[in-house]
């Protein structure tokens, strides 16, 4: 009974993509579920289709909005049908709600201009303009219903295409620098730039109707809450909404709350978070990542460095496995880290951890290795115990090696960990990854002038400590020296 009561009291994990319809779509539901009592919280921007339905799978997430047509092509392959959608989801113990109300197809887009010039108003007319120069959201180009379907069914021969954010391929088309791109048809662009959709004469993108899918576990009440969101979202009012998101920058929150305050009269005070607080709590979020991160490198890899020093053969295979770690792409590391560890800290914490080991381990090896042997042979002279020696003499002789592989690693990781907002870390890469999609620069320098600073920051704390830690007769600058 105590277990009920703490499941039923534990706040409802709403997930949602990294593109501006879903963030609005997963704020409509927290909100519509608090407007009824329900708590709920809001783990924005988690990434692409793959990422959140994992997460939902493993009870990482609670409900998140999907679309029918990705359903069918990209996540149970091959379900044809509603019924048969239903009962696939739900021998996987996820439940799917009715349409919200409007579909979210697929569609090639050009700039008007362009299509006018050379006369295309259809997807098929592509094929007779090899030269034109494609590119298409990341996720698209993978997909069975995006660009191998899409080449495939229209013949299409552009060579070069290549992948880019969804929001950035917008843009890219907007200014000229690419001739065509994949859209959604709810998107708010679309009438902002003046673009043209091109018809789908072949029939490659089946009905993306917008659902929400929610774990079947889930508190009655929650679903019965939700329920109140069906049909009530028609496709203009969801390019509206998109619009004042992406052109009328408003946040997302307040966009949620203005529509459910107006179709359902449902009161959702939206975050009322000012800057400097969204700031600190970031920080702290930050810094959690890299502090744990490097203190767990740090007991782990000094060691790695003292046995590479100790035994020649052995230390070649640390140093190399060490660099091969560095070179696994990070995205790629914390996307294969999702399953072990869900999304949030846990895989981030890991992936910083890993990518660490390397400075430390190598600078240890080197500041151990590069003692005169003379020295060496003195400590051996005095009779002094191996641990002893290493304790007493060649520690502190590698000290300023050590502290400045640490120190490097310490940099590295502030950096790096921007990338855990991609899988629900937070940090200084959340507001980053919202100003890259919203198109404002007030907050990616929101993320990018503290991740800055921070670095600079950890920069001087570790000069400090190299005051403490490190001997002064083996810091002493070229002018004490010539004294």
């Amino acid at each position: 009974m105590i277990a009920l009561a703490l499941l039923l009291l534990a706040p409802l994990q709403v997930g949602s993509k990294q593109f501006t319809e879903s963030v609005i779509l997963g704020e409509i539901a927290v909100q519509a579920l608090r407007a009824q009592g329900i708590p709920a919280e809001h783990r924005r921007e988690l990434g692409g289709t793959r990422v959140l339905w994992d997460a939902l799978l493993q009870g990482q997430i609670d409900l998140y909005a999907e679309y029918t047509g990705t359903l069918t092509q990209e996540i149970l392959r091959g379900v044809q049908g509603e019924a048969a959608l239903i009962d696939a989801l739900r021998a996987q113990g996820v439940a799917m709600s009715a349409p919200l109300g409007f579909s979210d197809s697929y569609a090639v887009g050009m700039k008007r201009e362009t299509a006018l010039r050379l006369g295309l108003r259809k997807t098929s007319d592509l094929a007779a303009h090899p030269e034109l120069r494609l590119a298409f959201s990341n996720e698209f180009m993978d997909r069975p219903d995006g660009w191998p379907g899409l080449r495939d069914r229209y013949g299409l021969k552009q060579a070069g295409v290549r992948g880019l954010d969804h929001d950035l391929a917008t843009r890219a088309l907007a200014n000229g620098s690419i001739d065509a791109t994949d859209l959604y048809t709810t998107d708010a662009e679309i009438r902002a730039y003046d673009l043209v959709v091109l018809e789908d004469d072949r029939h490659q993108f089946p009905e993306y109707q917008a659902v929400l899918l929610t774990r079947v576990s889930i508190d009655p009440r929650a679903r019965a809450a939700l329920r109140l969101l069906e049909g009530q979202i028609d496709a203009r009012t969801m390019i509206d909404l998109n619009a004042q998101a992406k052109v009328g920058h408003l946040p997302e929150a307040q966009v949620a709350a203005d529509f459910l305050d107006q179709r359902l009269k449902l009161k959702s005070a939206a975050s009322s978070e000012t800057g400097l607080a969204r700031i600190w709590r970031r920080t702290l979020e930050h810094l959690y990542l890299v502090s744990v991160s490097l203190a767990c490198a740090v007991l782990f890899a000094v060691p790695l460095g003292i046995l590479a020093a100790r035994r020649r053969r052995l230390g070649q295979v640390i140093l190399a496995t060490t660099g091969v770690l560095q070179t696994i792409p990070s995205l790629a590391l914390l996307v294969v880290l999702i399953p072990v560890f869900g999304i949030g800290a846990g895989p981030a914490l890991f992936a910083l951890f890993l990518y660490s080991l390397l400075p430390i381990v190598r600078n240890t090896h080197a500041g151990l290795t590069g003692i005169a042997l003379p020295l060496r042979e003195s400590a051996e002279a005095l009779g002094l115990p191996g641990l002893a020696r290493l304790r007493l003499i060649e520690l502190p002789l590698a000290s300023p090696s050590i502290l400045a592989g640490i120190k490097t690693s310490a940099v590295i990781n502030v950096g790096t960990a921007t990338l855990g907002a991609l899988i629900g870390a937070g940090g200084y890469g959340q507001p980053i990854l919202t100003g890259i999609r919203l198109a404002s620069t007030s907050l990616i320098l929101e993320g990018a002038l503290p991740a800055a600073a921070l670095a600079l920051i950890v920069q001087a704390l570790f000069e400090l400590l190299e005051r403490t830690v490190v001997p002064r007769g083996l810091r002493l600058d070229s002018k004490e020296t010539r004294r």
